[in-house]
């Protein structure tokens, strides 16, 4: 690879934007915010759900296949170069890509994904792409070979499988707990296996000596600072230091774009549906009482106003999301028009409804101090929880305890660190939260992630601890088979049950934060160039290939 000019000196404690002599080369650094939060932790454990690093999935660990949502689920082979469905469709058989190494020069076969999987069916707080509940076995026919047996036919458990990251067996067959394992000194199969420095405040995370695609990789390092709040974003940003983020910002074209029009861009491909969800396994008497009461989660719900939230909170960026049963805009061909004409009263602003409704249904003020108590008589007081630093959300949250208080509902905020609302989510200990999922290629995969049963305490989406057997079953029926028109009779049953019962309240639907500077580095997707989904942060494996489409300006 010829020289490049650098990114930013890799020099501790400056940021200066110049070129920087590392091992007697200048190298191409593209600085990142993939996190927000107020101290890096040092995890390497790409099963990890709370303090993993942001570049460890995708960037020191691949995938096996990358499905490509912007482009209807094409697939982007990496560590696998082919996948095929027995007759039956109960056997889903990789073919591993020739001649891919380890970052230490280890050979990666079948045998690493099938101890990786196996392992995970033993450790079942590492299956956080919830597989095994879909799986008999996972067996390396050879080097070359693994094949994934199936309980039944599952249409989407492949999505699932290809976001469980394959770890070297040589290393991790060693490790006794890989559940609280760190993985301090970590051997890769993506683009940036090396950490060249970490501290609390900044990480660096270098090229693979060994990556097999080094031919497409023009970048040498990451860099990534601690940032902890949008704020702090815009001033890094507006100073030119940022290449590659995903902020809420606002008023971008004033606060951003204007500082230096011929570099800087954004674009905001429509993203995850976001919601509050009300801890439906709550030990306090009155909040248990309500939160599991749909005439109280519809009340809660007509007074969101969800166009002020977008408006005021977001800038205008998001989109209200009034559907009934969350599907939102994006996935409109899927509606439901039916149980949206019976339902969609619910997730329209209106305070004067939400009032009656709350009244008709026995939660009355029965103490004088403006706020309704359960038909039970118990007191209903909770916090809703926002990771702190996440301003649109914040402002989100307080438009929202205005709406509850008008009607009569005690709620307040709290601000936790990102990792600790995501730990709350995950083990239930909150009260209520505003929370998103991440989107697929049809609306299921974010309907199963979040509603259900299976991934309660499995990942912070399914946060309302919600059990519905039937919709579970209808859930479980859309992957059941490939055929369009099974699949579109099923979905209308699904958005019919939650329409019904209304588990969480769906309030708009973010954007997918991306904003890029060119001065440094050149091949960024855009609005013009739509290849995938072009953000940096976890959860979107797409941005491996963003990472590759990236060279460094002359």
């Amino acid at each position: 690879m010829s020289l490049k000019k650098c990114a930013l000196a890799l020099l501790a404690g400056t940021s200066a934007m110049s070129g920087a002599l590392v091992h007697g080369q200048e190298e191409a650094v593209l600085t990142a915010v993939p996190q927000q939060l107020t101290a890096w932790v040092e995890n390497y454990n790409p099963m990890n759900a709370t303090t993993v690093l942001p570049t460890v999935q995708d960037f020191l660990y691949e995938p096996l296949v990358i499905f490509n949502a912007l482009k209807g689920g094409e697939a982007s082979y990496r560590l696998a170069s082919e996948y095929a469905y027995s007759d039956d469709q109960l056997e889903l058989t990789f073919t591993m890509r020739p001649g891919v190494t380890w970052s230490d020069g280890t050979p990666l076969t079948a045998h690493d994904v099938a101890f990786t999987f196996n392992m995970v069916k033993e450790h079942p707080a590492l299956d956080l792409r919830a597989v095994w509940p879909g799986l008999e076995s996972v067996e390396a026919i050879d080097d070359s070979q693994v094949v994934f047996k199936y309980k039944d036919v599952n249409a989407g458990l492949i999505y699932q499988i290809v976001q469980t990251y394959v770890v070297p067996k040589h290393v991790w067959e060693g490790v006794e707990d890989p559940v609280t394992f760190t993985n301090p000194n970590p051997v890769g199969s993506g683009p940036l296996t090396e950490i060249r420095r970490f501290t609390p405040q900044e990480y660096i995370q270098c090229r693979n000596p060994n990556y097999w695609d080094a031919a497409e990789l023009e970048v040498d390092c990451m860099r990534m600072p601690q940032v902890a709040n949008n704020d702090q974003v815009l001033t890094m940003a507006s100073n030119g230091e940022l290449d590659w983020f995903g902020s809420f910002i606002p008023d971008i074209e004033r606060t951003y774009l204007a500082g230096d029009p011929d570099h800087r861009g954004y674009w905001f491909p429509a993203g995850s549906p976001v919601y509050f969800s009300l801890n439906m396994e709550s030990d306090e008497p009155g909040l248990n009482e309500a939160f599991n009461d749909v005439d109280f989660r519809r009340a809660f719900s007509m007074a969101m106003d969800r166009q002020a939230m977008v408006d005021i909170a977001g800038y205008g960026y998001p989109t209200a999301n009034e559907y009934a049963s969350g599907l939102g805009q994006a996935y409109d061909v899927w509606n439901n028009a039916e149980a949206e004409a019976e339902f969609g009263q619910f997730a329209r602003f209106d305070i004067e409804a939400a009032k009656t409704l709350l009244s008709d249904a026995g939660y009355v003020d029965t103490n004088g101090d403006g706020f309704v108590e359960s038909p039970g008589g118990n007191e209903i007081a909770f916090e809703i929880i926002v990771p702190n630093g996440w301003t649109d959300w914040v402002n989100t949250v307080q438009l929202a305890v205005e709406g509850l208080a008008e009607i009569g509902i005690n709620a307040s905020m709290a601000t936790p660190e990102s990792p600790a609302w995501t730990d709350a989510l995950m083990s239930g200990n909150y009260e209520a939260a505003i929370n998103s999922v991440t989107t697929g290629v049809s609306p299921h995969f974010f309907l199963d992630l979040s509603l259900h049963s299976r991934h309660v305490g499995q990942n912070r989406f399914a946060s309302s601890r919600y059990s519905n057997a039937e919709l579970d079953a209808a859930l479980d029926k859309f992957n059941a088979t490939t055929d369009e028109a099974t699949q579109r009779e099923t979905m209308s049953e699904i958005l019919a049950l939650i329409a019904a019962d209304m588990p969480l309240i769906n309030v708009f639907n973010n954007p997918l934060w991306y904003e890029y500077n060119t001065s440094r580095f050149t091949g960024f997707y855009n609005a013009d160039k739509p290849e995938a989904r072009p953000v940096v942060y976890a959860g979107v494996p797409e941005r491996l290939l963003h990472l590759l489409a990236l060279s460094p300006v002359e």
